[in-house]
């Protein structure tokens, strides 16, 4: 997700004011802190303009980068 954000030039406040969550959320998931219900995934999606299944896809210590 951080990827797909940072690509849009989106800040972590951007993202989370287009998608209607708080920022703090918006790190919190990106840091695998919480998990995300499917409400919140495809609104998600819908800012970054991908499919929610792309969001979910596993990322590793290689891709945090």
């Amino acid at each position: 997700m951080r990827d797909l954000r940072r690509a849009r030039g989106l800040s972590q406040e951007e993202l989370a004011h287009r998608a209607d969550i708080d920022r703090t959320y918006v790190s919190a998931l990106e840091r695998c802190v919480y998990g995300v219900s499917i409400d919140v995934l495809e609104r998600i999606a819908a800012v970054l303009e991908v499919d929610a299944t792309e969001l979910l896809r596993a990322s590793g210590p290689a891709d945090d980068s």
